[in-house]
């Protein structure tokens, strides 16, 4: 069995983490307890490892907070995740995990003027061809890769929508570990407010149509389970 560190840059809360969990479960619900066992590390309260050597791999959550903006919290964990992808263990970002990598790295991340990216996008996956349809929620884009970096993902609203760094460390601007109810429930409590009526009606109406979550979970496990640590 694989150890799973989680490091958590957000809190959900009120009544949708309720329902759903906080983004630690989510991930545990998305890769199971069969072949993994996980840590959780409150970022968000200075709460890191020690070493990147305490888990077998990783995964730094999604978040409302900007990598941009000024937390305690922001530049320890660029510095950890630095080390990370200096140590090869398998490491895996979304969204604001995503960005977050990007940025420690050398990448520059800003809030996008095509505005929000929510409800079911469609991504070419460069590493294999086909197009994936995944669950996106994010202002913020990652503007310029770091140095040396594969772009695996990429859709016309987000040019870097999937980044490798090496064999063990890649990153992934939608959400893989969301599920249809959270994301619906999440666009109806923001619908109106933080996003326009307009963007949130077509993100609600793609929520019922096909999509690649269980092809790219499988791949995830897949990436952590055969990754050498």
């Amino acid at each position: 069995m694989r150890k799973i560190g989680i490091l958590q840059t957000g809190i959900i809360g009120g009544d949708l983490a309720a329902s759903f969990g906080e983004y630690p479960q989510m991930f545990m619900n998305m890769l199971g307890t069969d072949d993994f066992s996980y840590t959780v590390y409150s970022v968000t309260e200075n709460v890191l490892p020690e070493s990147a050597d305490e888990c077998d791999g990783w995964i730094i959550t999604g978040s409302k907070h900007g990598v941009y903006e000024d937390h305690s919290w922001i530049t320890p964990l660029e510095n950890f995740i630095r080390r990370l992808v200096k140590s090869g263990k398998p490491t895996l970002g979304i969204c604001f995990g995503h960005q977050i990598m990007a940025q420690a790295l050398g990448g520059k991340v800003e809030k996008s003027d095509k505005g929000w990216g929510v409800g079911i996008h469609e991504y070419l996956n460069l590493e294999t061809g086909e197009t994936n349809r995944l669950l996106a929620f994010h202002q913020d884009q990652i503007v310029t890769p770091p140095p040396g970096t594969e772009v695996t993902l990429r859709s016309d609203f987000c040019k870097y929508a999937g980044l490798r760094y090496s064999n063990n460390c890649i990153s992934l601007q939608p959400h893989p570990e969301h599920t249809i109810g959270f994301t619906r429930n999440l666009l109806k409590l923001r619908k109106g407010d933080a996003i326009p009526e307009p963007v949130a009606d077509v993100a609600l109406s793609s929520l019922e149509t096909q999509n690649s979550h269980a092809l790219v979970i499988n791949r995830l496990k897949s990436f952590f389970l055969n990754s050498a640590i």
